[in-house]
């Protein structure tokens, strides 16, 4: 089973940046894991949503041709707790992009207070990581992942 932590995205500039939302409810059985009588989002669950957001906007600044891994949180900075009820706003923008990867500074907010500050670095599989073997198809972006992106632009917000 593979989760899905962001909802749709808002904005989206190829090679640039994108801006996803992730709504919280009370039915997510995660929330009632850490403090049941205080439900959550835990902080990796977050960090989770920024890596998913930006993953996305690494793939497909290279036509998803590339498997893409998340390989360092750089840092990762919490101001706020979420709750049930909130809606996740993960914005992040690309810093350094190159063939073996990329690195990303995000920010989380909800309903525009400062909720994470995240930096995080990407590699890309195919370049950084010879000699073992990996299936021939793009595990790393499923069609989980890529129909988001799709639904976007389906909206008329960016050309298809």
């Amino acid at each position: 089973m593979r989760w899905i932590w962001i909802d749709k995205f808002i904005e989206f500039t190829p090679r640039t940046s994108a801006t996803a939302i992730k709504c919280v409810t009370l039915a997510e059985e995660h929330l009632h894991d850490l403090y049941p009588a205080f439900p959550i989002v835990p902080h990796s669950l977050i960090i989770e949503g920024m890596a998913q957001t930006s993953g996305i906007l690494v793939g497909e600044a290279r036509n998803f041709e590339e498997k893409v891994i998340l390989a360092k949180i750089g840092r990762a900075t919490f101001h706020r707790l979420v709750r049930p009820g909130e809606t996740i706003q993960y914005a992040a923008k690309i810093e350094q992009l190159s063939e073996q990867g990329a690195s990303i500074a995000g920010t989380v907010t909800v309903a525009g207070d400062l909720v994470a500050e995240i930096e995080l670095m990407f590699s890309h599989v195919d370049q950084n990581i010879a000699g073992l073997e990996f299936p021939e198809h793009n595990f790393v972006f499923t069609e989980q992942f890529t129909e988001l992106l799709k639904s976007y632009r389906t909206t008329g917000s960016i050309p298809l």
